[in-house]
């Protein structure tokens, strides 16, 4: 990631008491802010920072399971003064093996191709609005768009239908709606309702529906030279099989 300051991990572990402080650090630019994958010494700092920040409780072996040297998540941490101040945990996994709900991505044409599933994105508070969810998001997308995941074109994600904060974001990045999912969140014994929104990347993109159709027709017209030649052959064809239908039948009454 070409313009990105990378570091060894210095093995320390925090009970994350002051990460979740209402200290107002000085932040200076992104310059000062360092991109590393987690790894297992950053457990109890990223389950303290996943606690502050979202209202889904996630089990233990999640954690265990972001934080692993031998991961299969992309997790990475942004980090500044040696602090995890943002992180950014995502999957790649088939198109067939999502969920019923999450069905329905990609067009039938590309529906064997791989999708990458965002489970978390969070930065923390007092460093917001300072571009860090930008630079974890372009850090991912960099990463999903080398010719070696070329297979992967689909970004996607869930999101509560009330953290407005989180849909503007994403929708300011081109993600756009794809579902709305009702009762979709648990949170403390409440059911709460979310969306899906989706990103293409490398040539995916959705199935089409009738909109998409009568786009195409137009485009085509407009451009030219496209729609005409079509109709005619078509017209042609259907004047020549009436023509043989009405032949045949005299033949017969003959």
């Amino acid at each position: 990631m070409a313009g990105i300051n990378w570091y060894q991990s210095n093995d320390k572990c925090s009970n994350g008491t002051c990460i979740t402080e209402e200290m107002q650090i000085p932040f200076y630019s992104l310059s000062n802010v360092q991109l590393r994958f987690l790894c297992p010494s950053d457990l109890d700092e990223v389950r303290a920072l996943c606690q502050d920040w979202f209202p889904i409780e996630y089990p233990f072996y999640w954690y265990e399971e972001i934080t692993s040297s031998n991961s299969r998540f992309y997790s990475l941490a942004a980090v500044y003064n040696q602090t995890i101040i943002g992180l950014i945990v995502a999957e790649i996994k088939s198109h067939a093996d999502l969920n019923e709900e999450d069905s329905g991505i990609l067009a039938k044409s590309i529906s064997d191709s791989d999708i990458a599933y965002i489970l978390s994105l969070g930065v923390l508070k007092q460093y917001r609005r300072n571009g860090i969810a930008s630079l974890l998001l372009d850090s991912l997308l960099r990463h999903l768009t080398t010719p070696e995941r070329k297979k992967v074109k689909a970004v996607f994600l869930h999101v509560l239908t009330t953290n407005s904060a989180a849909i503007m974001f994403y929708e300011h990045r081109k993600f756009r709606l794809h579902n709305f999912l009702p009762y979709y969140y648990s949170i403390k014994g409440k059911c709460k309702d979310g969306f899906m929104y989706v990103l293409y990347i490398n040539g995916g993109h959705p199935p089409w529906t009738i909109y998409d159709y009568i786009k195409f027709i137009c485009g085509r017209v407009i451009k030219g030279a496209g729609l005409f030649p079509w109709v005619l052959v078509n017209v042609n064809k259907a004047i020549q099989w009436v023509w043989r239908n009405k032949t045949s039948q005299q033949h017969d009454n003959l």
